[in-house]
């Protein structure tokens, strides 16, 4: 029985903890060779000639950006599977781009659909072409995706509704989400920040750091600190420091001179 590499790029635990379980439970062929949660360590992974994956499943957003960064970056070889919370629309992308699609949360009976147009696609003589990140990306930015207007925060018996464009910042502290408006109140959500950030126009908000998404409006300034990084200040002042990842800081530059345009 011919066996075939597998490696899951997926930056949320949970979702990487049952694709996991998913493949080892059910796929006798297939043979978890790698496990990635941000752009910067697949690139480094699918560069090591030792490598070589047949199927990469692989999350859209991940720690330190998109998924289109690892194609624009590096050689991708093997079928690509894309776990995505995109709407059918959108999936059109992937479709024409030669690229599968998996819906999450991720089941079993829609994984097995999409191993086995792996396995015919590495069999075949004449195998589907390598996706192509810049047509991907604008497919999926001309997809007519809507992002979150508002969040109804529940606290008690009280509903709050806040519009999108009255929130300063989402940051995350001690297992809670919280939501800062512009005039400075401070509401906790019950919901991840990796699920809030994407639900966000990446136009209007930026992931920071891995505690830390914020809009372009609350970026009051920006100083370069020790060892090359970037602090951010945001209005209102939070009571913690923020600083912008490493593997974010060229992405963040290039999020600013675009808003600035």
């Amino acid at each position: 029985m011919k066996t075939y590499n597998v490696l899951i790029v997926e930056d949320e635990i949970p979702a990487q903890t049952n694709l996991r379980r998913i493949i080892e439970k059910h796929f006798d062929d297939l043979r978890i060779a790698g496990v990635q949660s941000s752009v910067v360590g697949t690139v480094e992974w699918l560069r090591d000639p030792a490598n070589r994956p047949d199927i990469i499943f692989m999350d859209v957003q991940l720690s330190d950006g998109m998924c289109f960064d690892i194609f624009a970056r590096t050689e991708v070889r093997g079928k690509v599977v894309i776990t995505t919370a995109y709407d059918d629309y959108a999936i059109r992308a992937f479709r024409v781009n030669s690229v599968d699609y998996l819906l999450k949360p991720v089941v079993p009976e829609e994984l097995q659909a999409a191993v086995e147009r792996c396995r015919k696609a590495l069999l075949s003589e004449n195998p589907a072409p390598a996706p192509d990140a810049a047509l991907l990306r604008s497919l999926l930015a001309g997809s007519g995706r809507e992002y979150r207007k508002r969040f109804v925060v529940r606290l008690g018996d009280k509903i709050t509704v806040v519009n999108t464009e009255q929130i300063a910042y989402f940051y995350a502290e001690d297992k809670y989400t919280y939501l800062v408006t512009a005039d400075g109140r401070r509401l906790i959500l019950d919901t991840s920040l990796d699920a809030v950030a994407d639900q966000l126009d990446p136009r209007l908000f930026f992931r920071l750091s891995r505690n830390c998404t914020a809009a372009i409006a609350s970026i009051a300034g920006i100083s370069r600190h020790s060892s090359n990084r970037l602090k951010v200040s945001l209005e209102p002042r939070p009571d913690f420091e923020v600083f912008v990842s490493r593997s974010r800081t060229a992405d963040f530059m290039n999020w600013l001179e675009d808003k600035q345009a």
